[in-house]
């Protein structure tokens, strides 16, 4: 019995790249996991994914980039305020300036510095670099 998809679909993404593995499959599918495959996808950590429908569930194939050095899910998903990203990018992030905070706000799910340039706080779901 899975407890959090997306943890786990990170999980799988990061384990593929520590493998050397050059794609990995997700299962189960679902909206919030293909958001934050997309965020992935224009910052440049992963390569292209695909949703493959089973009857079962779905699953997501993802090809895994050489880039990514570390992602997980922040457990519990902290509320965070408009101006407070730093905080959490010195708590989360190796160095200023690199990596991504991974946040859904009303506008939807996206990168932390779109969400500051955006003007919008958000909950804060995962990290990667």
């Amino acid at each position: 019995m899975q407890q959090d998809i997306l943890a786990d679909a990170l999980s799988a993404v990061k384990n593929a790249r520590n493998t050397g593995k050059g794609e990995c499959t997700i299962s189960p599918t679902s909206g919030l996991i293909k958001d934050v495959l997309k965020v992935l996808q224009d910052k440049g950590y992963i390569g292209v994914f695909e949703e493959i429908e089973d009857g079962k569930g779905g699953k997501f194939k993802v090809e895994v980039k050489n880039r990514l050095n570390e992602c997980n899910a922040v457990k519990p998903r902290f509320y965070v305020d408009k101006d407070e990203y730093r905080k959490y990018e010195e708590r989360h992030l190796p160095a200023r300036d690199f990596g991504e905070l991974i946040v859904t706000t009303p506008e939807g799910v996206m990168d932390h510095r779109e969400a500051r340039e955006r003007g919008v706080g958000g909950a804060l779901l995962a990290y990667v670099y």
